[in-house]
């Protein structure tokens, strides 16, 4: 939707929320989003209030990753918890104000957690770090102990094998296969080592630095806000989270020199963070947590072939973006990253 369009709107919609005197104004896309979220401002009864709104992709079926209304599932069970988010004000499947579904919630003040050079996160200090990395992972630990039974819209639990597999029709269209040669090994490794004892619930599904909403400037600066961007959320295996992470913080498992990325924590010291932060929600004896290093490896693989992927989309002209040329330069080392963990 063009910018002029929603603004446009909003207007109606925003007069229907707070009175006829609201007026909208500063309205914008926001960047990383291929324009369906926005922030705006709105005067009304002698203050303003900013807010972001989240549509759908344009052109798309709403349901999976283009189904708002899932992250407005996983908002509304968050609320009241110890995970900082944005609490929805509103959404709404009905098409009167904007043709499609969606949910505002309030606008932050900060920034998503930019570790490179001449970002705000790179003057952080160790200790800064470690403190966003415990208040991190105790999020993410509390997340995963929130009762899937409160989100009822997500769905059944995704088995652990469908979590390998999934992969497969998107290894089939990845772009420079030579680069994934040991993917179908490394897949057959995780199907024989599937862990039958990891908790099921509530997870992320996108859990990394750039989800990590930050106050940037002051004696803040480096305090975690809001975990965000819930649109791959479900009901599974929750250690996939700490997976996640752990991949985008593994020097092992990336490209040296021109793919070389910045980094957050390394992998020990984000698990030990999130086994310390698993162990508090338990007045004693918590449940032992299965070996962490599967769940690294199949984050791993998984975005060596979402790489791969996302490079053939880039080269057809399908969904244009330019650094996966660069990121491709790792996808053989995060498949020869996740055998190395499973041993």
């Amino acid at each position: 939707m063009r910018v002029e369009e929603l603004a446009e709107r909003l207007g109606p919609f925003c007069r229907a929320q707070y009175d006829a005197s609201a007026r909208v104004f500063d309205v914008y896309a926001m960047p990383g989003h291929a324009g369906f979220s926005y922030g705006f401002s709105v005067e009304a009864r002698g203050s303003v209030e900013s807010w972001f709104i989240r549509l759908p992709p344009p052109n798309v079926n709403w349901r999976g990753t283009a189904d708002v209304l899932r992250q407005v599932e996983v908002l509304n069970a968050l609320d009241g918890t110890a995970v900082p988010h944005c609490s929805v004000r509103w959404s709404g499947a009905d098409l009167e104000w904007f043709g499609c579904p969606y949910f505002v919630v309030p606008k932050l003040v900060g920034d998503v957690l930019r570790l490179g050079a001449g970002e705000w996160a790179a003057a952080l200090t160790d200790e800064q770090r470690l403190d966003l990395g415990r208040a991190a992972m105790r999020a993410l630990a509390c997340v995963h102990q929130v009762d899937p039974a409160k989100a009822p819209y997500l769905g059944d639990p995704v088995p652990f094998a469908d979590d390998v597999e999934r992969w497969d029709r998107f290894y089939e269209r990845a772009a420079d296969p030579e680069c994934l040669a040991r993917a179908p090994a490394c897949r057959r490794r995780l199907l024989e080592t599937l862990p039958s004892d990891a908790p099921v619930g509530i997870f992320h599904g996108d859990f990394q630095t750039s989800n990590l909403f930050c106050a940037t400037a002051g004696d803040n600066a480096g305090e975690l806000l809001a975990v965000i961007d819930w649109e791959l959320t479900g009901i599974g295996a929750t250690l996939n989270d700490i997976g996640w992470i752990c991949t985008f913080s593994d020097r092992a498992a990336w490209a040296k020199g021109s793919g070389e990325r910045a980094m957050f924590l390394d992998p020990d010291t984000l698990m030990a963070l999130y086994i310390q932060a698993h162990g508090e929600h338990y007045a004693n004896d918590p449940p032992a947590l299965p070996d962490l290093n599967w769940f690294r490896a199949l984050a791993a693989y998984k975005f060596a072939i979402i790489t791969g992927f996302n490079l053939s989309l880039h080269r057809r002209g399908k969904r244009v973006d330019p650094s996966w040329e660069v990121t491709k330069l790792s996808m053989a080392p995060l498949i020869d990253r996740a055998l190395e963990l499973l041993g």
